[in-house]
């Protein structure tokens, strides 16, 4: 596939997701955490805004179907990297939220020992294995943990998110070719949000579609619309299957778009020359979450009434994470450098 047609169009799909009765627990689960998702990403943004927060901070608030409908169908024993842009990875895979915020405050009870900020983020016990704010950096180590997964003979996956300008970096193609030769149970997965960090992806390359590279080394792959969580859960579940089964990797794309800016909390900086605060307003009409709800409601599974109670719930949680975060104490200057020499058991 080179390039994306309607898929990279805002005016298409913008009407609610089509959904199967059927997944109507999942699809409720998946919409409050993509709330949570858009709720903690917003409460970010204001202790960025504010100067409470002052590590950089890349906020994926419209992107967050994808993490939810992938991580459907992880477990705790696969091993999951993220990148700069994972705080919706990190909680799509069960982080916990207070660990998330107090990590990007620099307080000793965030998930890095508020060490590393929101660029390096940590939940091993949920089978989220880090991030790094080095673009592709996160990949290579997601096929390493896949090699071990093809030795350990769990059925385990490794699994790397990233973007579409981390497609510009060899050490992708590097990962693609090998895991096509050793058959690594290994599942590339792109969020497309059509601009990297600064430039739109038809002034980067020749074609706008990403799974091209994954044809050129044989890896099958899927491009979906990345802002229906139904859509992206059924592509990941075959890639996902496939490679439990030892049949080789996956490459799944997920066309999206994000509402705020490369890093930080503001609509029109960082944005690349072609995006206008038009194209912005027309692209959330594809929200992930309204488009969600509209169809639970449609279908009589959601009243206007219990989404509201849902948003208020996680409203409340959000706001005692933040508060929780903010009363924590910060590291002590003498561990400082434990956290970056290992002890030789002498003085």
């Amino acid at each position: 596939m080179l390039n994306l047609g309607d898929l990279a169009n805002p005016k298409k799909f913008i009407d609610p997701v089509h959904i199967d009765r059927a997944d109507s627990e999942f699809l409720i689960q998946a919409l409050c955490m993509m709330m949570l998702i858009r709720e903690t990403e917003q409460c970010i943004a204001e202790l960025v805004k504010s100067g409470i927060a002052n590590c950089p901070c890349h906020l994926a608030v419209g992107q967050e179907a994808i993490s939810v409908g992938v991580a459907r169908h992880l477990n705790k024993q696969d091993r999951v990297f993220g990148n700069h842009r994972s705080h919706a990875q990190y909680l799509a895979l069960g982080g916990d939220l207070e660990e998330l915020l107090a990590e990007i405050l620099g307080k000793v009870t965030g998930c890095s020992k508020g060490m590393g900020g929101s660029m390096h983020l940590y939940a091993g016990e949920q089978g989220f294995h880090g991030s790094v704010p080095i673009v592709a950096g996160t990949i290579p180590l997601a096929v390493g943990a896949a090699l071990a997964a093809k030795f350990d003979q769990q059925g385990s996956v490794g699994v790397a998110f990233f973007g579409d300008g981390a497609c510009e970096e060899g050490v992708l193609h590097e990962s693609l070719n090998i895991s096509s030769i050793m058959k690594l149970p290994m599942i590339f997965v792109v969020e497309n949000n059509l601009y990297s960090s600064h430039l739109d992806i038809q002034q980067r390359q020749p074609f706008d579609s990403t799974s091209r590279f994954a044809e050129a080394h044989g890896i099958p792959y899927e491009v979906v619309e990345g802002n229906d969580v139904g859509v992206v859960e059924k592509a990941a579940a075959k890639l996902i299957q496939r490679a439990r089964d030892n049949k080789g990797p996956g490459f799944l794309e997920a066309v999206t778009f994000r509402w705020l800016g490369h890093v930080g909390s503001n609509e029109d900086i960082d944005v690349g020359v072609r995006r206008s605060l038009e194209e912005i307003k027309a692209w959330k009409k594809r929200d992930p979450v309204q488009r969600l709800f509209l169809a639970l409601e449609k279908n009589e599974i959601m009243s206007q009434k219990e989404f509201q109670q849902h948003l208020q719930d996680i409203k409340k949680r959000v706001s005692q994470a933040k508060e929780n975060a903010l009363q924590a104490p910060w590291p002590k200057l003498e561990n400082l450098e434990s956290y970056v020499y290992a002890s030789t058991g002498s003085e």
